[in-house]
């Protein structure tokens, strides 16, 4: 009638899981309970031996139960003294193995427990509970089962350990507490307990007279801390759990499930992020200025590295994957690949002119100082980020296509939907993070393919399945207009507004993006093999101002820690060129760079030797120059940057929230998010 439990106790066969960088060596973070179990013909024979001699000589004879034993316990039991020892390996796996038996000292449960381990005894072969037993029991240290043990003993694998150090851990599992560290007084206890398994191994045969004689008492490692995350780490960890759950492992196989997850971060890169961040921002920029940097595998969509700003000022959120600010002119080069994937042309000339009145919209809708440019081809819009010229080209190829574009190429649906009927849609009145905009470049550095952002590569379970991710792929444009856009693009960092980001030696195609009143401040962009996105702006959705610097715009501080990533993230890399461009209109407006002599300029210019730049910036008494600057003279409405209503912070969690922060643009006018309508710096 005391039928074998069918079912285990989750802690007693819980296997925690490991994190790892991609090169699935290097440990991110550790997950659950400390345990790895291994088959009993792994564990050396000496280990076994010892285990046996100092819990229970008779394992391999007795009938599961230890007469004598049990009824020393029974009688504590029933007179009201401590409980005593005397459970065979048996009945210990037995209590600790098994649902449905309680940890009380009762002698009911101590029955239950004895027929239970009678009926095991019977049923199971000694060395399947041998296996369970050694996989199951806690050795101090935090360690469970007789791998982790050794680990935290030792720091090597059990079929490693010698004799006197797989006897001391049969003398740990006595008193783990105890002897998980000891010193002093408890030093000589847990001496006396490791010798007197020595000798008990003499007795029953395991081992010769001379090799009793022979053991010294080893040498424990020091205990390591517990483990705990660092710096970037805990952000890593929050986004492959929160991966891990959408792709359907539940907290219980993540904590419990025994997994080995080989994630997209690579160790190098991550430290180069953050080297970026912390070497080009000056030692004056305020606490409240975040800065978020995120790269991707324009190939395979991996998020290879990150920088998620200082986990000591942003707990609960960080800077590259959950907050979200407006994306400014970054959001122009999807409304230029939608154009030219559906029938226009590098070529094709807009209206360049400011204002610009659109019929859905009551106010008209400046460029930058209200700077007119006339009717110019898409290469020099891009270039020279005129607003007027996104805005004409919008209305031409259609809002929808544009927000289809974006929405293939990584952003929310959620996201964009709510601004996507506004005129100023393509100045980037949307909000999205350093993550979502590294991925939607990242398509037109794969020819017009988006490949799903992901941070987990692979996850193997505890029986060794291995499972590899493979992420959603998904044409956005055609090989073509992603090749025209890329030119388009490319022509911003040789002669537009950010020249701050060249590279010396490769090919660099990328997009500034400054919002209303520098609330957020942009640079993204890509080689061939990477996209990376930067972005800058402030918790209380302010003025993003450095002191000595002044305000800032996405071609200066932005694009220069784009710069100082992707010269040591690229470094060794073989130098890649983009596709040629299609040959529509080629002609000298086209192909020669548009200097666009007849307009004042305010752009950022570099200087010719490359050996001149510098990646740190330089303060500036006169304030900083302008790149891709938000306008200064042209119409506003009423000064507080919202039409009335209050700034809102940026976003930090998700999903997204409904109102953006206040407008954008980089180079560029800003609209309001929740109208359309344009608004000024």
């Amino acid at each position: 009638m005391t039928p074998i439990p069918d079912s285990t106790q989750k802690e007693a066969t819980a296997q925690g899981s490991v994190i790892y960088y991609r090169d699935g060596k290097s440990v991110i973070a550790r997950q659950g309970i400390d345990r790895k179990n291994v088959e009993l013909a792994k564990v050396p024979e000496h280990v076994r031996d010892a285990v046996i001699a100092a819990e229970n000589r008779s394992f391999y004879e007795d009938g599961g139960v230890s007469v004598k034993g049990t009824a020393r316990a029974v009688w504590s039991t029933v007179s009201g003294q401590q409980l005593q020892g005397g459970s065979t390996i048996t009945q210990q796996l037995v209590r600790n193995y098994y649902s449905g038996l309680s940890q009380e000292r009762s002698v009911t449960r101590k029955f239950k427990e004895i027929l239970i381990a009678m009926k095991v005894d019977q049923s199971k072969s000694k060395d399947w509970v041998l296996e369970q037993y050694l996989n199951t029991i806690y050795f101090g240290r935090g360690a469970n089962g007789v791998e982790s043990a050794a680990r935290a003993y030792f720091g090597k694998h059990v079929d490693q350990l010698s004799v006197a150090e797989g006897a001391y851990l049969a003398a740990v599992i006595q008193q783990p507490s105890r002897f998980a560290d000891p010193k002093g007084a408890d030093l000589e206890a847990a001496k006396a307990r490791w010798q007197s398994v020595i000798d008990a191994m003499g007795q029953t045969g395991t081992l010769t007279p001379e090799q009793v004689a022979a053991q010294r008492f080893p040498e424990l490692a020091a205990p390591k801390k517990p483990f705990e995350l660092k710096g970037q780490a805990q952000y890593m960890l929050g986004q492959v759990t929160a991966e891990l759950n959408r792709r359907g492992y539940t907290d219980e196989d993540i904590n419990g499930g025994g997994l080995k997850i080989v994630t997209t971060f690579d160790k190098k890169l991550m430290q180069a992020a953050q080297r970026a961040v912390n070497d080009v921002l000056p030692d004056s920029t305020p606490k409240k200025v975040r800065t978020g940097l995120a790269a991707v595998d324009p190939a395979t969509g991996e998020i290879v590295a990150f920088y998620g700003g200082k986990p000591s000022q942003s707990e609960h959120w960080d800077s590259a994957f959950s907050s979200k600010v407006q994306a400014g002119s970054t959001f122009k080069p999807y409304t230029l690949a939608a154009a030219l994937d559906n029938g226009f042309d590098l070529s094709t000339r807009v209206n360049g002119n400011s204002p610009m009145r659109v019929a859905s919209d009551p106010k008209p809708i400046p460029n930058d100082s209200d700077r007119s440019y006339g009717q110019i081809n898409l290469v020099r819009a891009t270039q020279n980020s005129v607003n007027t010229a996104f805005v004409d080209l919008g209305q031409k190829v259609g809002l929808d296509k544009v927000a289809a574009v974006a929405e293939k190429a990584g952003i929310p649906k959620a996201q964009i939907e709510q601004q996507q009927s506004y005129a100023s849609f393509p100045l980037g009145v949307s909000s999205v993070s350093a993550v979502q905009n590294a991925s939607g470049f990242s398509t037109f550095a794969n020819k017009g393919t988006h490949m799903e952002a992901h941070v987990v590569m692979s996850v193997t379970d505890a029986k060794g399945k291995k499972k590899v991710i493979e992420p959603v792929a998904t044409r956005v444009v055609s090989e073509q207009a992603a090749a025209d856009t890329v030119y388009a693009m490319q022509q911003v960092v040789k002669y537009g507004t950010g020249t701050a980001a060249r590279l010396y030696d490769r090919p660099v195609a990328g997009k500034t993006g400054t919002t209303d009143k520098s609330k957020s401040v942009w640079f993204n962009g890509f080689t061939p093999q990477l996209a990376v996105a930067v972005d800058m702006f402030r918790e209380d959705n302010a003025t993003v101002t450095i002191p000595g610097y002044g305000t800032q715009f996405g071609g200066q501080l932005p694009a220069q820690i784009w710069r100082a990533f992707m010269t040591e993230a690229m470094a060794g890399k073989p130098v890649e060129e983009f596709p040629e461009p299609s040959d529509y209109g080629w002609g000298p407006d086209y192909s020669t760079p548009d200097y666009n002599q007849d307009v004042p300029r305010q752009d950022y210019t570099s200087p010719t030797n490359p050996n001149d730049w510098n990646s740190t910036p330089t303060p500036d008494p006169t304030g900083p120059t302008a790149t891709d600057p938000p306008s200064t003279d042209a119409p506003s409405d009423n000064g507080d940057g919202q039409n009335g209503q209050p700034d809102q912070p940026p976003e930090h969690t998700e999903p997204p929230a409904t109102q953006a922060p206040v407008p954008t643009t980089g180079g560029d006018t800003g609209t309001d998010p929740n109208t359309g309508r344009p608004q000024t710096g």
